[in-house]
């Protein structure tokens, strides 16, 4: 059983939602990641997604946009991504890691050359935006031969065509993008979502995380009731933006202890953001 499915199975043992925090990697400092994952993991994350710097990630918003362009400036590529993650494992054998990015910084790299280093390097999931799964049969097939799971997106516009051919291809989890547009447009429509993890669930045996809107713990408790798991990015990048090297991993461990909270303890009435001082309307 994969890192992925164990962590699964042991939260629909007791009912749970998976948390699911994003960050970038070499944001917001070069040399940080490595112990902002164990910070997280720490504080109740279940499954971290790790973006992989790109000069044009189409599917973001300006906070994880800019969040790349501050770690491209720093001289991260690949090596440095899979680098933060061989660190991670040296503390960290458990928690899974999913590579959440495009498909130009992996051929560039070469495909089956970033499948033997991303599953050499403890990697657990593979998540590439613009790979629609009717395409890439190969390459979830040269990952799932490594025993990396291949992740795809599923929005509210696709079809039920869509969905089977997710169904085809994906292993782990499939991830619901929860709003019509990039991370960070700011609208969360928890009906929408409500509605449309049924359709998923018709065509797909695997768990549905839901990320793309989610905000704060208020948002999140809310994802949780329909989901089998709770993506949280921009939200958290904003967070630490600014953060100096000796604060960055306390902070988002900090951040992700408050959402893990509202999972595991959810209360009726209104939730403070998480991080306090967030801006409102900053997604995944």
């Amino acid at each position: 059983m994969s890192r992925i499915d164990a962590t699964f199975a042991a939260l629909r043992d007791r009912k749970g939602t998976a948390l699911i925090p994003y960050v970038t990697v070499g944001d917001p400092h070069a040399d940080g990641t490595a112990e902002i994952l164990l910070a997280m993991a720490r504080a109740g994350a279940d499954i971290i997604e790790l973006g992989v710097p790109f000069s044009d990630p189409m599917a973001d918003g300006p906070v994880i946009q800019k969040a790349s362009e501050r770690a491209l400036a720093r001289g991260i590529g690949m090596a440095e991504v899979l680098a933060a993650v061989v660190a991670f494992r040296k503390e960290d054998t458990k928690t899974p890691i999913v590579l959440m990015g495009y498909a130009n910084p992996i051929e560039r790299y070469g495909i089956e050359r970033f499948a033997d280093a991303a599953r050499d390097a403890g990697v657990d999931g593979v998540l590439v935006v613009d790979y629609p799964p009717e395409e890439c049969e190969d390459f979830a097939a040269l990952l799932k031969a490594r025993g990396l799971d291949p992740i795809f997106l599923i929005a509210p516009t696709s079809t039920d065509e869509r969905i089977a051919a997710v169904a085809r291809v994906a292993s782990g989890y499939v991830y619901h993008v929860s709003l019509k547009g990039v991370t960070g447009a700011g609208h969360f429509d928890i009906a929408g979502v409500a509605a449309m993890i049924p359709r998923i669930k018709a065509h797909v045996k695997l768990p549905v995380g839901v990320g793309f809107g989610i905000r704060d713990a208020k948002t999140a408790r809310a994802v949780a009731e329909v989901a089998d798991a709770v993506v949280i990015g921009s939200a958290l990048i904003q967070h630490l933006e600014g953060a100096g090297p000796a604060e960055a991993a306390t902070m988002a461990g900090q951040f992700v202890a408050e959402i893990r909270a509202a999972l595991d303890h959810p209360h009726p009435g209104p939730l403070p953001q998480a991080g306090e001082g967030a801006r409102q309307g900053s997604n995944r």
